[in-house]
């Protein structure tokens, strides 16, 4: 018998069990669409039920490997602007990220791509900053990295019940209607 998307989604209309949430969250995400888990996962990052949408995508940053680090890295930064990079590499106080964000916004230029190798020298916090800074300033970055983390599922395991148990919810209210 195969897996019935539809029947373990019904569980969550209206909440669900977050002590399943991460058995039911791996399955649903192996077998849904990523357009339907990116809507999921762009729920609970909205949520006022989850933490902040940084605070969330920091402690995933501090969970990946190096390539899905810089895979998102490159994801919030392409959504800002030179204008809005240089804000946040004023900010940055000095450090590896500064570092980083000074060397992709050198002359104002489009910026390069973070590589795995200047990813893994950022630290959760760090990413916290940026990605609260693209949420405020970028309007669709959650939706964007909502994308990007619908084809990292296993990241988003680490959340816990609680913002897996919304996430689900939201797509079963989609897969329904």
């Amino acid at each position: 018998m195969g897996f019935d998307l539809g029947s373990v989604l019904s569980q969550f209309v209206g909440g669900g069990n977050a002590a399943s949430a991460s058995d039911q969250f791996h399955q649903v995400a192996q077998n849904a669409s990523p357009d339907l888990l990116s809507k999921g996962l762009s729920a609970m990052f909205h949520s006022d039920q989850t933490p902040p949408f940084g605070q969330m995508a920091g402690q995933l940053f501090g969970q990946a490997n190096p390539n899905q680090q810089a895979g998102m890295l490159n994801q919030l930064l392409g959504s800002m602007g030179p204008s809005v990079l240089a804000s946040l590499t004023a900010g940055a106080g000095g450090g590896a990220l500064s570092g980083i964000l000074g060397q992709l916004t050198q002359g104002g230029a489009v910026p390069a791509a973070i590589t795995p190798n200047q990813a893994s020298q950022l630290t959760p916090e760090q990413v916290q900053v940026i990605a609260t800074h693209a949420e405020q300033h970028s309007p669709g970055i959650i939706d964007k990295m909502s994308g990007f983390y619908a084809q990292h599922p296993g990241l988003i395991k680490t959340l816990g019940g609680a913002a897996l148990t919304i996430a689900l919810a939201k797509m079963a209210e989609s897969h329904q209607g």
